[in-house]
């Protein structure tokens, strides 16, 4: 059985999903993208401020489960464009100072045309 992850600190899933699942002591929290999740609304800026806020939404998702950045082991980063790269790389280095394990790959298009979007596996704490 898997247990779900649900925080109204994080934006509210955009579709048929969870924003996180626990199953074992392992964490599948859905990719994030830079959405405000007190007005539901995309925030607007270039590529620090979008990978900000993902950031800030990963960070609430981790905490409602008991776990930190810290307990990241895997992450999946979607980037609009690889001219961003360095940008997101100096928010990203910020919050995953345990460098977990990542791939980073350059899509078409995200949705809400975001910038950014990340996705995290992490180890956590069973009662």
């Amino acid at each position: 059985m898997f247990k779900v992850i649900q925080t109204e600190k994080a934006p509210a899933a955009i579709g048929p999903y969870s924003q996180a699942l626990i199953h074992g002591n392992m964490l599948y929290a859905s990719g994030q993208i830079p959405i405000n999740p007190e007005n539901g609304q995309v925030v607007e800026g270039d590529i620090v401020v979008q990978t900000t806020q993902v950031m800030k939404n990963i960070s609430a998702i981790l905490e409602a489960a008991g776990a930190s950045f810290e307990n990241v082991i895997k992450t999946t980063c979607f980037l609009k464009s690889m001219d961003d790269f360095t940008e997101f790389n100096g928010v990203y280095a910020q919050y995953f100072t345990g460098k977990p394990a990542r791939s980073c790959v350059a899509v078409q298009k995200l949705p809400k045309d975001v910038l950014c979007e990340v996705e995290v596996i992490a180890f956590v704490e069973v009662e």
